[in-house]
């Protein structure tokens, strides 16, 4: 893996390289590429990568094995029905509200395999409280929705980018609306717009404290009424299936394991859309569902995809401390209940254990200020005070505004004991979303032939070092929706051959290790992960330092080499596949990338502060950016389980 800022001259160049002893490299198709000025300045983020991708195809000619294939048989509803391969035109990975927003777009193409790790409705969409912003105001403007997110990301957005997000956005609401999604309106009839912290116009269109939710549901209902998109749950996504075509990565498919029957399953596909969400659970506080452990990031990187801006990790201000609550949870929670930030676009107020406000000490905007911002603030009150959490207050405003724009909060809290009509809101930072991910182009295109990328596990430039509140649903309606037509015309000039299934070698399942030896491999490798949670919370926070950065990547290297060599030792081998071990594979390999991405920024921007470098400085407004290494001598984690079929 070989990691630095985007150049600021005419060529890619790394700053840091920090492979430690692996074989790496520079991924060969951006090598010799020059442009004229530095992709911030002279050419924008999204564009320059379609413009690389749209040189590397004319540079790089398709082999003559491409020019003897025959076009496929048209794929049909039976090839999807039994056996272990699936062929479809189109593989959907995550069925958030992106990937179901492009199942029911492409679906009217072609069949289409929603791939999904647990019940379709487990994502962090469902999990998304507060709502989408879009310009839906009169008093509102693009300008104003843009500059809002431009100075959330601390000026690191892609513009080009920004303006189709801001853009697009009001048409994306009435889409939904049109399919059955249900908002909140005011007395007047009309949509009833929130404003949260960094927004300066109320433009959040939500329903109650449930909004994605809502959402999910009326993408779900149509999906399930589509004929032509086949849902298939608890499949767990191993790998992506490529190949190398001269200098061009290529993507056919998906390797996944049916957790509930341990089958692996192969789907063989003309197009791959990447919408698995993020990678909450390298942490051990996170609002994400258990789902989210960072497997399309992983994944993707494997795949030799570019990976950008890994550093910057949002930690939400307020997820719901349960310590503070007047009656204590009888178990851990999977993950943190989140405090959605309309309380405070709504009017809450940030104290400390005397009920002293201190956020106008921090920042001039106080509880309406961006979300970095707000989780440093509290963390450094905390430290300060040497207390364990802060107190939220809605208590102020009217009950019934409460209880009707916050009833899930309110229900919530009224199982432990807490009436947030009457009490303040215990409430400290937790892992929400990942900023970074794999990068894409204006139309969620990747490096990777084949390959487009949507909603969390994309990068595109939209939230820069910072995300926006209520972008992020957002981001990944446009890009789901951007991501068709280009799919479609791949599909269409696929000539993906039906026995390609055959390139790769399957994975298999660890039954011949019996039952005792899995036992304990799972048991260990929970163990694992909460230290690697630990160190990632520790080490690699809301407040970082080169020492601790470079202590975090040591143990984490050691922890990882602990842990393979416990698996092989027990007999597992490098194509054996589980639940567990491939989650912490994933796990592994997010972790060093947000590590890696960290220790090449020299300075403090957005949601990535370090005590050593701790202003901004314009030179380094540029992306981080991951380039894939070579496979030879990488851990477990880093490399696909196949070997790369070469045409």
């Amino acid at each position: 893996m070989a990691t630095g800022l985007a150049a600021g001259s005419s060529k890619l160049q790394f700053r840091e390289s920090v492979c430690r002893g692996q074989s790496c490299g520079q991924a060969s198709w951006v090598s010799g590429v020059t442009f004229k000025g530095c992709p911030q300045k002279g050419l924008s983020w999204s564009s320059w990568v379609s413009k690389v991708l749209q040189l590397q195809r004319s540079n790089f000619p398709q082999s003559s094995i491409h020019d003897n294939w025959k076009p496929p048989r048209a794929v049909t509803a039976s090839c999807l029905k039994d056996g272990s391969v699936k062929n479809v035109d189109f593989a959907v990975i995550g069925s958030g509200v992106a990937g179901l927003r492009y199942a029911l777009e492409v679906a009217k193409h072609g069949s289409v395999a929603v791939i999904t790790k647990a019940e379709p409705h487990e994502s962090n969409t469902n999990y998304a409280q507060g709502g989408v912003s879009a310009v839906l105001c009169p008093l509102d403007s693009v300008e104003s929705h843009m500059r809002d997110t431009i100075v959330a990301g601390a000026y690191l957005c892609d513009e080009e980018t920004v303006r189709v997000v801001c853009t697009e956005g009001p048409d994306m609401i009435r889409e939904l609306i049109a399919m059955g999604a249900s908002f909140d309106h005011g007395e007047d009839g009309n949509l009833d717009l929130a404003r949260e912290g960094g927004h300066s116009h109320h433009r959040i269109v939500h329903a109650a404290d449930m909004t994605g939710r809502e959402i999910g549901r009326a993408l779900l209902e149509a999906v399930v009424n589509d004929p032509n998109i086949f849902m298939f749950e608890h499949h767990f996504a191993i790998d992506l299936l490529t190949s190398q075509d001269g200098s061009e990565t290529v993507c056919h498919g998906v390797d996944t394991l049916n957790t509930e029957t341990q089958e692996v399953v192969r789907f063989i596909a003309k197009v791959v859309l990447l919408a698995s969400g993020g990678a909450g659970h390298i942490y051990p506080m996170t609002t994400n569902p258990l789902v989210a452990t960072g497997d399309g990031i992983a994944m993707a990187h494997r795949a030799q995809a570019i990976i950008s801006n890994m550093e910057f990790v949002q930690f939400h201000p307020t997820a719901l401390a349960d310590e503070g609550l007047p009656i204590k949870p009888t178990k851990t929670r999977e993950n943190a209940f989140l405090i959605t930030e309309a309380v405070r676009g709504d009017g809450g107020i940030l104290c400390n254990l005397s009920m002293e406000r201190f956020m106008p000490l921090y920042d001039e905007r106080a509880e309406l200020a961006p979300r970095d911002v707000v989780a440093r603030s509290i963390d450094d009150h905390l430290k300060k005070r040497n207390e364990k959490y802060v107190l939220l207050d809605i208590s102020h405003k009217p009950k019934e505004k409460i209880l009707s724009h916050f009833p899930n909060i309110a229900a919530e809290c009224l199982k432990y004991g807490l009436d947030i009509t009457r009490q303040p809101i215990p409430v400290v930072p937790a892992a929400h979303y990942m900023c970074g991910g794999v990068r894409a182009g204006l139309q969620g295109e990747t490096n990777v032939r084949g390959l487009y990328v949507a909603g969390e596990v994309a990068c595109t430039g939209l939230h820069g070092a910072n995300r926006l509140a209520s972008n992020s649903l957002l981001e990944a309606l446009v890009f789901a929706r951007r991501a068709v037509q280009p799919s479609i015309d791949h599909m269409s000039s696929s000539n993906l051959d039906l026995s390609a299934s055959n390139w790769w070698a399957e994975p298999v399942v660890p039954t011949p290790l019996g039952g005792d030896v899995i036992h304990n491999v799972i048991i260990r490798t929970r163990e694992l992960r909460k230290e690697l949670q630990s160190i990632m919370w520790k080490y690699v926070g809301i407040v970082r330092s080169t020492t601790r950065l470079k202590f975090a990547e040591q143990r984490i290297a050691e922890l990882e080499a602990k842990w393979e060599q416990y698996l092989f030792q027990q007999g597992w081998e490098p194509t054996m596949v589980g639940l567990e071990a491939c989650e912490m594979r994933n796990l592994f390999c997010c972790a060093k990338l947000v590590l890696s991405s960290a220790l090449a920024r020299h300075e403090s921007r957005g949601l990535h502060y370090t005590i050593d470098f701790p202003y901004l400085e314009e030179s380094k407004r540029l992306p981080t950016v991951i380039f894939p290494c070579s496979p030879m001598k990488s851990t477990w984690s880093s490399r696909q389980l196949h070997n790369q079929h070469i045409h």
